[in-house]
């Protein structure tokens, strides 16, 4: 499995009145950490885009388990799933030390700049077949 992980002090910012973290926020985690995975696999996003590829996301799930706080320091982690034609599947974990705190995914079709769907790059092909099994930055 290819993954890549992150972590983040939450910001007052991104806590909601009951100091929770807003639920909205964990996507934007979920993306932060995918980022981070397309880097760390060799294909930043603006590669795929010099190739005329964008990423638009078709599904996202969160499935919540406990509240994190401001200043609590996440691990964010974002996995390689499943491709499947031209579609890609990115499962992604919100942890406290050992703690779950969210998990859930984002499925993404590749698209060409006329916003019709195409086969992933070769390159992707390539560097995900040759990515190390897993990294943490």
């Amino acid at each position: 499995m290819i993954a890549a992980s992150i972590d983040y002090r939450v910001p007052y910012a991104d806590t909601d009145q009951m100091t929770f973290v807003y639920y909205a926020n964990y996507l934007i985690y979920f993306e932060m950490a995918r980022e981070e995975l397309m880097r760390v696999i060799g294909l930043p996003y603006s590669k795929l885009e010099e190739l005329g590829c964008a990423l638009p996301v078709l599904e996202a799930v969160c499935h919540y388990k406990r509240p994190a706080k401001f200043e609590d320091i996440l691990t964010i982690t974002a996995s390689l799933a499943e491709l499947k034609g031209v579609r890609v599947k990115i499962a992604c974990t919100v942890k406290r030390g050992d703690v779950l705190l969210a998990e859930g995914w984002t499925v993404h079709a590749f698209m060409n700049r006329d916003g019709r769907p195409q086969k992933p790059p070769q390159v992707f092909l390539d560097t995900i077949s040759s990515a190390p099994s897993t990294t943490e930055s």
